[in-house]
């Protein structure tokens, strides 16, 4: 199973994005060339797509299907999401021809539809879509109230924690803190390892704290900054761990590779991250990997269960594609329940069809596919709107560094700085 965290998803600091935007500036000359290569002949359907290791043999299946009416090109975006969203973006603004399906980060899609780049689902496409999708990752597809994207993978983090130190996963934050500092006290590994620094990282241990809390960051049209008691009190639980001792040095600075990494050398007995920890802890070092398990994310309360953060892919098909009946055509066999499921198993992204789960070649791969699914069946969902970009950019720099966090003060600053966020409605690079 190939090991790729959620990172190359995410977005990072601000100061990347020059550099993001000159790389791809200097990719669209040799990247607009590929067009749509069909003069008369068989219609090529461009598939731009974050790179995914076996994703060309689920093409190549695709293809085969087609039976000659198309063929899908694969064309590999950049590792990074910054350098991801500048080609999409770039090439969309330009009404760009050659694009046909994209993959796009979950939160693109209503940025995306609300600039009228990516076209709507509608009729069988629409129905086939929904069908057995999970509703977390389909409600991440929608723009008001009608979906714009087919949810190809999600994601989700998982607690993982030490069996020879904690007999029982903790159900609350407090609780693992708690436990981390009388491990501490005893001179065990003791640390709680998860990302803290200022990008998308950070914003997505925010908002799994603030929907955990019940909060409520954006009204529900997702046209006013909310930031209400639960949004406080979710602050004031980022700023107790903060400053609690129990975490890295590094937390303020900790994104989710290094995070894995520390978590191997020995020092965390919790680590809060994406799945795709678990095969990189068994092939780096398999005698800690016997040790450790999973289980949901802490919440806030003991009586509640957390809400945890989704991530994922959406395939959208571009508004200037000139194969567009194709191009839906492909992107349903792309993210059908039997690619999906050939998708998890060996490139390591969760399904986002509820059935594949209880398919038992998933049971070897996904070991702890129960409680993935558990936490997918009730999750939190980063806030839907076309000015995520901007909200993001905005909410990490405010919450960074998490022990300078002052609950009310803070959480008066984000309202303001949201509200001015939604203004831009999503901006270009």
């Amino acid at each position: 199973m190939t090991r790729h965290p959620e990172t190359t998803r995410h977005r990072r600091r601000p100061a990347v994005r020059v550099g993001a935007a000159a790389a791809a500036l200097a990719l669209l000359a040799p990247l607009a060339a590929c067009g749509s290569g069909d003069e008369g002949g068989t219609p090529t359907i461009n598939l731009y797509y974050p790179p995914e290791q076996n994703l060309q043999k689920v093409v190549d299946d695709c293809n085969a299907q087609a039976q000659g009416r198309y063929e899908i090109a694969y064309r590999v975006l950049p590792r990074q999401a910054d350098d991801q969203r500048v080609q999409l973006v770039r090439r969309l603004a330009a009404e760009d021809s050659g694009m046909d399906v994209l993959g796009l980060d979950v939160t693109w899609t209503q940025e995306f539809a609300s600039a009228d780049w990516i076209r709507e689902w509608t009729g069988q496409d629409k129905a086939e879509v929904e069908q057995g999708t999970l509703t977390g990752p389909l409600d991440t597809a929608r723009y008001e109230g009608r979906p714009y994207g087919a949810p190809k993978n999600t994601n989700v983090q998982l607690l993982w924690y030490r069996t020879d130190l904690v007999p029982e996963p903790p159900k609350t934050w407090d609780d693992m803190i708690k436990a981390a500092q009388d491990l501490k006290g005893q001179g065990k590994p003791y640390q709680v390892l998860t990302m803290g620094a200022q990008y998308e990282g950070l914003v997505v241990l925010y908002n799994t704290l603030a929907e955990s809390a019940g909060g409520k960051i954006l009204s529900d049209d997702g046209k006013q900054a909310v930031m209400d008691a639960g949004t406080v009190k979710a602050l004031d639980q980022l700023k107790r761990f903060a400053t609690s001792g129990v975490t890295s040095p590094s937390f303020s600075n900790a994104t989710e590779d290094p995070v894995r990494l520390e978590f191997q050398s020995g020092d965390g007995a919790f680590q809060v991250n994406w799945p795709f920890v678990y095969p990189a802890l068994q092939e780096a070092d398999p005698a800690l990997a016997e040790k450790v398990k999973w289980a949901r994310v802490p919440g806030i309360d003991p009586n509640t269960p957390s809400k945890v953060t989704i991530g994922g892919v959406n395939l959208a098909v571009s508004a200037y594609s000139k194969h567009p009946t194709e191009s839906f055509e492909a992107a349903r066999c792309i993210r059908n329940e039997k690619n999906q499921k050939f998708s998890a198993i060996n490139d390591g992204v969760p399904p986002t069809i509820e059935k594949v789960y209880d398919d038992p070649e998933m049971t070897e791969a996904y070991p702890m596919k129960e409680t993935i699914l558990e936490e997918l069946k009730d999750p939190a969902v980063r806030p839907l709107t076309p000015a995520y970009q901007s909200i993001s950019t905005v909410m990490s720099a405010i919450l960074s560094p998490p022990s300078a966090i002052e609950p009310e003060r803070t959480a008066d600053e984000l309202r303001q700085a949201i509200a001015d966020a939604l203004e831009s409605k999503g901006v270009l690079p």
